[in-house]
């Protein structure tokens, strides 16, 4: 049988939110779309089979940590990623940019080279050019493969935010000559320039005519507020390109995604709710549960009545609280799949208010209280 080719389809527009399909060979991806992080080949306290149950249609997997440990040649070894962890899901590879400039203790930047820098793990010396992150990613089998961008941190100074945004356009090129052609698999370009709404523009523009199958917004969730995100999309919601996905990465809170999805984002990711439910903090169409809170050892109560997926709602929050203060395993399990939950009926509710014609309400109802 003939893989089915990458595709994005737009079925619905409200206002500037919009409701797709992105279809790869692995499956179809409902969007917009969050993507639950598996950093180093598993999303952390949960099986793959429990993630697909939540209503996930994709992951993200980190190609830093990968070619750090195990290695790209242990996982082609396998057969690839998905046989390496028994994830039958379409996956998203990064390039490893951000973690090079947050995670590696030393890093330089090289324009010919790449990034140079020492592994957080054991200070071993690494080169990572574009054309060695495409080769990773290609070795991992991922379906969406990012290019190699340089991710600055936060910095007003317009001289660097730019040097670096010239320096991912050239690595842009270099990426989509490595990649080559493959019409089963998909190559996103990066958009970089800060705040500087002109360097966005810039940045766009320069690879829409390298031509990429998706486009994604990188460089925040490096300390910006949110106010200044939104800024950032507002400048760049008339000009990315209707036919192709729209990437926010990094990114984010509920409120941040009901606020990106306003401005024409389709897809997410964040390890903020897995991370979260590692550390005692829930989500809740409320609003947030930091559930080691001494107050809910005589609430008996769960965190969501009506979530029936897993038997949610049969764990109650004195005996949650009970789990985290005693350190148990589970209490990380199953505050992770709550969250991961949670969040995709949020974006489910958020699908079918763009379907709808209401996702301005939506928005405008729980921007706030999320």
């Amino acid at each position: 049988m003939a893989l089915k080719n990458f595709a994005f389809k737009l079925l619905n527009k409200d206002s500037y939110a919009r409701h797709g399909i992105i279809e790869t060979h692995r499956g179809n991806i409902r969007t917009p779309a969050f993507m639950p992080v598996g950093t180093q080949a598993t999303v952390k306290a949960c099986f793959i089979d429990d993630i697909k149950k939540t209503g996930s249609d994709i992951i993200l997997s980190n190609t830093y940590h990968l070619m750090i440990r195990p290695g790209v040649e242990r996982v082609m070894s396998a057969g690839g990623l998905h046989q390496f962890m028994n994830c039958s899901l379409p996956i998203l590879t990064d390039s490893g940019g951000f973690q090079v400039m947050s995670l590696s203790k030393l890093n330089k930047i090289d324009r010919e080279k790449g990034a140079i820098f020492n592994s957080h793990v054991d200070g071993k010396k690494y080169y990572l050019s574009p054309e060695e992150s495409i080769r990773i990613q290609l070795g991992l089998n991922s379906d969406i493969v990012m290019i190699m961008d340089e991710c600055p941190k936060k910095t007003t100074d317009y001289n660097i935010i730019k040097n670096s945004m010239e320096l991912s356009l050239y690595w842009a090129e270099r990426s989509k000559k490595a990649f080559g052609n493959n019409p089963h698999k998909a190559l996103f370009g990066i958009i970089q320039g800060g705040l500087f709404n002109d360097l966005r523009l810039k940045s766009l523009d320069g690879l829409q005519k390298i031509n990429f199958d998706g486009y994604a917004v990188g460089g925040l969730a490096v300390g910006e507020t949110q106010k200044e995100m939104f800024n950032v999309l507002d400048g760049l919601k008339n000009h990315l390109p209707e036919e192709k996905p729209h990437y926010l990465m990094g990114v984010g809170t509920p409120s941040d995604i009901l606020g990106a999805v306003k401005r024409g984002i389709d897809m997410f990711d964040c390890v903020l709710p897995s991370r979260s439910g590692r550390t005692g903090l829930a989500f809740t169409w409320d609003g947030r549960v930091n559930i080691k809170n001494n107050k809910y050892q005589s609430d008996n109560t769960p965190l969501d009545k009506n979530c029936e997926n897993f038997s949610l709602n049969r764990y109650s929050k004195n005996y949650l609280n009970h789990l985290f203060n005693t350190n148990e395993i589970l209490a990380s399990m199953l505050l992770t799949l709550h969250n991961i939950n949670f969040y995709q009926e949020l974006m489910q509710a958020i699908r079918e208010n763009i379907q709808k014609g209401t996702f301005d309400e939506f928005h405008d109802k729980y921007i706030d209280k999320l």
